[in-house]
């Protein structure tokens, strides 16, 4: 009788932003498609959650949707969502989108999961101390930024993921 494999580790991971429009769910759609080009879609499940509440159910800013579709990234069915201290709960990494947001999320998390709070720019020295910026005010060419530091970011998500699963 053959020895049955070990379960898989599945890592649940949330991108955080202020809204949920532009950042998180670009992150969200992109880590989508890279985990399963690279062979962990069954490895990593991927959400996204604003600070804020304002745009709960709305699909993301129609710019990022756009510039990432682009690149061949789908956000179109993505929702916002409003992210609360039970999320700590529920996801292995809470990653930031920015300082500031990380600087919330920090106080919003129970001490006993202050390990799964990460920020964007652990990911990639391509992503400024201060994280990444904000395109909602922007111009094409920052929401084109803004999608390289993400396709950075996510990179360095599944390099982690694979070496945490080997």
């Amino acid at each position: 009788m053959a020895n049955p494999q070990p379960p898989v580790m599945v890592w649940r991971i949330v991108f955080v932003c202020t809204g949920n429009i532009c950042r998180s769910p670009t992150a969200e759609g992109v880590l989508r498609r890279m985990a399963a080009a690279h062979g962990h879609a069954s490895r990593v499940e991927v959400a996204s959650a604003g600070l804020e509440d304002w745009h709960v159910g709305a699909p993301p800013d129609g710019r990022s949707q756009a510039h990432a579709l682009r690149r061949g990234y789908e956000l179109a069915t993505l929702r916002a969502a409003h992210f609360t201290p039970l999320d700590f709960e529920c996801f292995d990494w809470v990653i930031s989108m920015d300082a500031g947001h990380h600087d919330r999320l920090r106080r919003l998390c129970p001490p006993q999961q202050a390990h799964k709070l990460r920020r964007a720019a652990d990911f990639s020295a391509r992503v400024p101390a201060g994280g990444v910026p904000d395109p909602y005010y922007g111009d094409a060419g920052e929401f084109e930024a803004v999608l390289d530091q993400i396709e950075a970011v996510c990179e360095g998500v599944l390099a982690e993921v694979g070496r945490l699963g080997e």
